[in-house]
């Protein structure tokens, strides 16, 4: 069927868990078989293409998929390694999958810094993100191109530091390594051509980012319910973290407490219930939210 919705994306990996993750939280039913490429959407008109994940923005770029789910390190790369010019932009930051792609050094060598780096060699396997630092930057640099295992560049000799994706640290310092500049932020994102879509396919696609929309901001979001004295309701309100104007509900029997309900879009720490507390507030609850539409 031609209005049926394509998306590409990684066929295994964290971020394809999580893109499975995200996809079934927004109500799409679907089973992920073997090593099949195509997954099909029981529940709405929408193909799953899984590919790997260098493959996901020419897949867009080139009409093989309607949007795509990636890194956005990799859309990067592809956008600066590729022979043609790559019609593929990101719509919408995903929020998971993080990562930040670093230089890094042995602790003891003679990079320590950016300004170091100048008349050595650095092994990567991101020569497109890389080489565009370095031009931007006026850095006289060797790019040693690896296909993976780069944090071992520096041990076997052949490049005085590397560049490489970090996400919890805990491989660089395995291998004496540390990072010493950041030159990218990465993220899952969606991405999707500038060509137009069918008029079918663009009311899908809309849908389905009004509900990742909802998705994301839920995952972020608190419900928040506590009682609290009448008279310290607007200070305890300040308090909480980017909440809207609370409902405030009269509680049986008493003349001088309220029941407040509040979603606060922001994160609900420890010390922030301490002080509500602190302003009299009790029987404080934060409910997880399972579901939100704006």
């Amino acid at each position: 069927m031609t209005d049926r919705l394509r998306i590409a994306l990684q066929k295994k990996g964290r971020l394809a868990d999580d893109s499975f993750a995200l996809l079934k939280k927004c109500g799409l039913r679907f089973a992920i078989r073997g090593g099949g490429l195509l997954a099909r959407v029981k529940n709405m008109p929408i193909d799953l293409l899984l590919v790997r994940d260098d493959d996901i923005p020419s897949f867009v770029a080139n009409d093989a998929a309607d949007i795509g789910i990636v890194g956005e390190n990799v859309l990067v790369e592809e956008q600066l390694t590729s022979q043609d010019e790559l019609n593929a932009n990101i719509t919408m930051r995903l929020g998971f999958s993080r990562c930040k792609l670093s230089l890094a050094a042995a602790d003891t060598g003679k990079v320590q810094s950016v300004t170091d780096l100048n008349g050595t060699r650095i092994a990567t396997t991101y020569p497109g993100v890389l080489g565009q630092y370095l031009r931007d930057n006026n850095i006289k640099a060797k790019l040693v191109e690896m296909k993976g295992a780069v944090e071992l560049a520096p041990s076997i000799g052949i490049a005085e530091s590397i560049c490489d994706l970090v996400s919890s640290g805990a491989t660089l310092e395995a291998n004496g390594l540390t990072a010493f500049k950041t030159i990218l932020e990465s993220e899952a994102v969606l991405i999707q051509s500038g060509r137009e879509l069918s008029a079918a396919k663009a009311a899908l696609l809309d849908k389905l980012m009004r509900r990742i929309d909802g998705v994301i901001k839920s995952a972020e979001t608190k419900y928040i319910m506590l009682n609290a004295p009448k008279d310290k309701v607007k200070a305890i309100t300040e308090l909480l973290p980017g909440s809207d104007s609370p409902t405030i509900i009269p509680l049986a029997g008493s003349d001088d407490l309220v029941a407040l309900q509040a979603v606060c879009t922001e994160n609900i720490f420890w010390e922030t219930l301490e002080d509500l507390k602190a302003l009299g507030a009790r029987a404080i609850l934060v409910l997880p939210i399972e579901k939100m539409m704006s």
